[in-house]
């Protein structure tokens, strides 16, 4: 398995770990029956279990980016230093995101943000 390929597995389960903290927030704020209903009234999930939602949310936004620039690399056999290198900074910088943003911390937040969004970029020329 490619490194590249490798790193979509990491992010998958990235993205598991992030939704199981997500709802673990949200359950100890209102309770699991009212996760469990249909959700027509739900109180806004506030504090630390508001930014793992939210830090959960912008994951998937960014993973399907991630997946499609890896897939096409997979299928088309293009895996080099650059691809690589983009690959493993989008898991590192996501996982550090996940994190800062648990913690508060605004504009580290964003810098993480960035790094993954440069290893985005690295993936995609990359393969061009």
């Amino acid at each position: 398995m490619s490194i590249e390929l490798q790193m979509l597995l990491l992010a998958a389960a990235l993205t598991v770990a992030a939704v199981l903290v997500a709802i673990l927030g949200a359950t100890m704020q209102v309770g699991l029956p009212a996760l469990a209903g249909n959700r027509d009234d739900l109180p806004a999930i506030t504090g630390w279990a508001g930014r793992a939602q939210r830090a959960h949310r912008n994951l998937l936004e960014s993973l399907v980016l991630f997946a499609v620039l890896v897939l096409i690399g997979a299928a088309t056999g293009r895996s080099n230093g650059m691809t690589m290198l983009g690959a493993e900074l989008f898991v590192a910088a996501r996982l550090a995101y996940q994190i800062v943003y648990l913690a508060g911390i605004a504009w580290l937040r964003t810098a993480c943000w960035l790094a993954s969004i440069a290893g985005l970029v690295l993936l995609f020329a990359g393969l061009i």
